[in-house]
C-alpha cells in the first residue's frame, strides 16, 4: 500500500503565488516518488498540492468540513466530508505517515499543534513532520527550547529553508522506516 503524506496549508494562495507554487513543487515531488497526498480539501496550498497529486498520477485525498470554506478543490480523487474540526483534524492526523506544515493562519498552526502535541505524548507514534514557511522557525526553536525543559523529546518537527530540503526530509525517512 502507498503511503500518505498529509499537507497542511492556507486556503488563501492562489494559482501563480509563491506559496501556491511552491505547494505545487512540493506536491508534484512527493507524487513523483510514488506518495499519495492529503489535505484539507480546499482552495490555496490544499488545491495546489492537490493538483500536482494528480498531475503525477498520486491519490489527492481531501478531509473536509461540512457546511464550511465552501465547496472542496475540484482535483481530488477521494473526498471524505466530517462534522466537527476535531473530527477533520483527527482524520487529517490518522491518514497520514507523514506531515507537512507549509505556510498557513491558525488552522494551520492548529494542525500542526495537534500532531505534535499526539507525538509529543504518545498518542500518536513518531512520524516525520517537516514545515517550510518563514513563520514556522520562530515557532519551532520557541517550542524546542521549552520541550527541552521540560525534558521531553526534542526534533519531533524539523524545519527546513527550502522546499526541496523538506522533500528530502520526508521521502528518505519514508523510504528508510
Amino acid at each position: 500500500m502507498r503511503k500518505i503524506i498529509t499537507i497542511f496549508g492556507s486556503s488563501l494562495p492562489v494559482f501563480g503565488e509563491n506559496q501556491y507554487e511552491d505547494a505545487y513543487k512540493l506536491g508534484s515531488m512527493f507524487a513523483a516518488n510514488g506518495f499519495d497526498l492529503c489535505t484539507g480539501g480546499n482552495s490555496g496550498i490544499m488545491e495546489a498540492v492537490s493538483r500536482a497529486a494528480v498531475d503525477n498520477g498520486a491519490r489527492a485525498i481531501g478531509i473536509t468540513l461540512n457546511g464550511s470554506f465552501g465547496s472542496h478543490n475540484t482535483f481530488l480523487t477521494e473526498h471524505k466530508a466530517h462534522d466537527t474540526l476535531f473530527e477533520r483534524i483527527q482524520a487529517l492526523i490518522e491518514t497520514g505517515d507523514a506531515y507537512v506544515a507549509l505556510q498557513g493562519g491558525t488552522g494551520t498552526l492548529l494542525e500542526m499543534a495537534a500532531v505534535w502535541e499526539f507525538m509529543n505524548k504518545g498518542f500518536l507514534r513518531e512520524k516525520p513532520f517537516a514545515c517550510h514557511g518563514r513563520i514556522w522557525k520562530p515557532v519551532v526553536d520557541s517550542m524546542e527550547e521549552q520541550i527541552q525543559r521540560e525534558k521531553r523529546k526534542t526534533g519531533l518537527v524539523k524545519y527546513f529553508e527550502t522546499i526541496e530540503e523538506c522533500a528530502e526530509y520526508i521521502i528518505h525517512t519514508l523510504r528508510t522506516s
